[in-house]
């Protein structure tokens, strides 16, 4: 990896939280890809572009990105690379997606998510600059911020500069929870050493992998305007658009830190339900009453935990069954920590099911970023684990201080 040069910390210093915060007002967020076109075309005027993007990638009017950079005057779109669920973000989690041509542009589309998940040289060759613009939900076991990651690498080897449009962390900016993962474990779901809920943009994250100089690229962001660490993506006033299938409303995604463990068992994340992950079952979960009960008991901050039934859909875990669940109600979302509650209902749920709860080995480490998870789930000694992990966040919460963009 070479050292970053003058000028790239140049571009990395002006982009500052002062600059962040200077047109903080009642006007609401605006996104990157607007700031961009208003007062930053400079950036991508004369060249070709290729632009990593999804549904989400859109301006607050809902214009979608491919289709305001394809009109940009004196810009040029040459390709588009596309992530897990596609551009337009409506394939499955884990279908493998081809490459095709975008019907509205004639610009080729590159799957990232399927055979290839890293450009190719050859998928670089006709452009000078990468654009990034997908919303994130802030939790590492997404594969949208670790397909760009691997792409700007990818970027940098090839010796062309990485431009990301800045978009809101939906579950807060200014909270870490989790442990930092241990790259023995790293996977599209954990590519690097981050916490878990590690509370940064998207911009923000790459400025930290770019600066700690765990990948090589010429990163720069266009940050947005208006934004506040501390907000919620409900507060910015940019609309909503669901950022996968699954994920379909702001209690899902604070939850899913800590519930998509479930992804790594035999019980069910509430996939093939109106509401993943904030319902967790099984077919054999006829005790859910007694589990519930057991983790009101906790007084887990910010949530409770009620019975439910649900009939899952074919295609998914228990699929065509209609099978006992705990819904988890989100009562304060300022207090909830996802990541603890998810390590709770596992161990709550693994200690009455040790024949038919099981994890699946593979999948829950490579979530968790490690193999402790597991073990302590089954050893009984979370308490220790969750005291751990929040040290780690603690830890990972100032490493990352010289890379904020945002108050």
């Amino acid at each position: 990896m070479h050292t970053l040069n003058k000028a790239l910390w140049l571009v990395l210093a002006c982009v500052t939280p002062a600059m962040a915060a200077s047109a903080q007002t009642s006007a609401g967020v605006v996104p990157g890809v607007e700031v961009l076109l208003s007062d930053s075309i400079h950036l991508i005027q004369g060249k070709r572009v290729g632009l990593l993007t999804n549904h989400s990638g859109r301006d607050r009017k809902g214009t979608s990105t491919i289709d305001l950079i394809f009109r940009a005057p004196g810009v040029k779109l040459t390709a588009l690379y596309g992530p897990e669920h596609g551009i337009r973000g409506i394939a499955k989690a884990g279908e493998k997606i081809s490459a095709s041509i975008d019907s509205a542009t004639g610009v080729k589309i590159y799957s990232l998510y399927g055979d290839i998940s890293v450009p190719t040289p050859e998928m670089l060759k006709d452009i000078d600059v990468l654009v990034y613009d997908i919303q994130d939900v802030g939790a590492r076991v997404y594969t949208f911020e670790w397909t760009f990651a691997n792409a700007a690498k990818a970027a940098g080897a090839a010796k062309k500069p990485v431009l990301i449009l800045d978009r809101p962390d939906p579950i807060r900016a200014d909270r870490f929870e989790g442990n930092i993962l241990d790259t023995a474990f790293a996977s599209l779901v954990g590519q690097y050493p981050v916490a878990l809920r590690y509370g940064l943009t998207p911009g923000e994250l790459l400025r930290f992998l770019s600066g700690t100089k765990l990948i090589d690229a010429n990163v720069t962001v266009v940050p947005m305007k208006n934004y506040r660490r501390s907000m919620w993506f409900d507060e910015t006033g940019i609309p909503r658009v669901n950022p996968s299938p699954n994920l379909r409303n702001s209690d899902a995604e604070l939850l899913y830190p800590g519930t998509v463990f479930f992804e790594g068992t035999t019980a069910t994340e509430g996939r093939g339900t109106e509401d993943p992950f904030t319902l967790i079952g099984a077919a054999w979960m006829t005790d859910n009453g007694a589990i519930a009960a057991e983790l009101n008991a906790m007084h887990l901050p910010g949530v409770r935990f009620d019975t439910a039934t649900r009939a899952i859909e074919k295609g998914y875990k228990f699929g065509g069954q209609t099978i006992p669940m705990i819904k988890v109600r989100v009562t304060d979302r300022n207090a909830v920590r996802s990541v603890e509650l998810g390590i709770r209902m596992l161990r709550a749920i693994y200690a009455r099911h040790t024949t038919d709860f099981q994890f699946r080995a593979r999948q829950i480490d490579r979530l968790a970023g490690t193999d402790k998870l597991r073990v302590a789930v089954e050893q009984n000694t979370v308490d220790a684990l969750i005291k751990d992990w929040n040290a780690d966040a603690a830890r990972f919460a100032e490493k990352v201080k010289p890379y904020l963009i945002y108050k």
